[in-house]
């Protein structure tokens, strides 16, 4: 069993840090790669790899049967679960059940982790030997899990429904170090973010209001418990990691970035069936539901949300005030920049569908 750290105080949870000071520690960790300093995931020389494969519906036997082939594209996920079989799928289920519907269209499916996605994959895991399952979020509202049809995959497949707003199943938290930081140097997580042998992402294609977009790495917001990252108790979000005004275009593409080393992701996986355009939930007045039908994966994180920015329209390796990151800076830039990964897509292998053809997707939801 690893070690764990525990946190004594939460005075360190919002550090002040001016925009001088982020892209100065940004380019300190960049100059440090040379001298193998800084976390690395698929920043290797190797290229990485990215599986896209179509998926017209959310049909169960579907999911699974295209999923299946999206990850035999990246050489199937043994390797993932090589150093241990305990996992933990990161869900994202933004917003909470209780968040207004879209005209048209069921709840969970334009901006939510579809639950057909998570059961496969957990299949899939099970097959390749995975014992223990945990699939993780920090939860808007516990009916979440019933609502969003969790509470019935975990049934089907044995897996664990874990919040990590909440220390359970353990007495208290751990205090994550970050190896290179840029905004914070640890983080509050419950324990199972640790004790698991593998992590998956498994994200929601989206465009964001802050970030520009949001796939596997965006995802990691929802690590840490809500209430320990707000600046005000009656916050709703997190916005100790988007900081004051004026701060989020530096805080919360940092904070992404370092989440991601407190707790670097082994696969990606982002459902790209039915999502939306225009922002990340119901409470963007402006977001259209489509319906790409695709399903993205890889294991270089970066990579894989790159091609994912790509097939939405947008340059993963274009920077702030250029759209889509009119807000914050490129989080997959910084991450790439740091070694975290590639942004850039003649680094990229892409296998199944070629990005043009699966671009052509990109169409208004039935």
């Amino acid at each position: 069993m690893r070690k764990i750290r525990t946190y004594k105080s939460i005075s360190w949870l919002a550090p002040k840090i001016s925009r001088r000071e982020f892209l100065s520690s940004a380019a300190a960790c960049a100059a440090s790669l040379a001298l193998g300093r800084c976390s690395s995931g698929g920043g290797s020389a190797s290229r990485s790899v990215v599986s896209i494969t179509r998926a017209e519906s959310y049909t169960p036997a579907l999911v699974r049967q295209q999923l299946q082939t999206a990850l035999e594209g990246i050489g199937g996920i043994s390797d993932v679960i090589k150093h241990g079989r305990r996992v933990a799928v990161k869900v994202n289920l933004t917003g909470g059940s209780g968040s207004s519907l879209l005209s048209d269209s069921p709840q969970n499916e334009p901006y939510i982790t579809h639950s057909s996605v998570a059961g496969a994959l957990c299949e899939l895991l099970r097959d390749a030997g995975a014992t223990e399952i945990f699939i993780v979020e920090a939860l808007y509202d516990e009916q979440s899990w019933s609502n969003f049809g969790y509470t019935e995959i975990a049934a089907q497949t044995g897996a664990r429904l874990i919040d990590l707003n909440r220390t359970d199943p353990y007495p208290d938290y751990l205090a994550q170090q970050v190896n290179a930081p840029l905004v914070y140097d640890r983080f509050t997580f419950n324990r199972i973010l640790e004790e698991v042998d593998a992590f998956i992402s498994l994200a929601k294609m989206k465009c964001h209001t802050s970030c520009g977009i949001t796939h596997s790495l965006k995802n990691l917001v929802g690590l840490v418990p809500q209430r320990l990252y707000t600046l005000n108790e009656t916050d709703l979000y997190r916005t100790a990691l988007h900081g004051a005004p004026g701060e989020e275009m530096y805080r919360l593409p940092g904070a992404i970035v370092d989440l991601s080393q407190a707790r670097p992701i082994d696969l990606s996986v982002i459902d790209a069936i039915v999502t939306v355009e225009g922002g990340e939930g119901p409470w963007n007045t402006a977001i259209t539901p489509i319906q790409p039908g695709l399903l993205i994966a890889g294991k270089d994180p970066v990579a894989t949300d790159a091609v994912a920015t790509t097939l939405m329209g947008f340059n993963p390796e274009i920077d702030y005030p250029n759209s889509p990151f009119v807000h914050a800076y490129n989080h997959l830039a910084l991450a790439g920049s740091l070694g975290l990964g590639t942004n850039r897509l003649d680094r990229i292998d892409v296998v199944g569908e070629s990005i043009a053809g699966a671009a052509l997707s990109f169409r208004p939801a039935a």
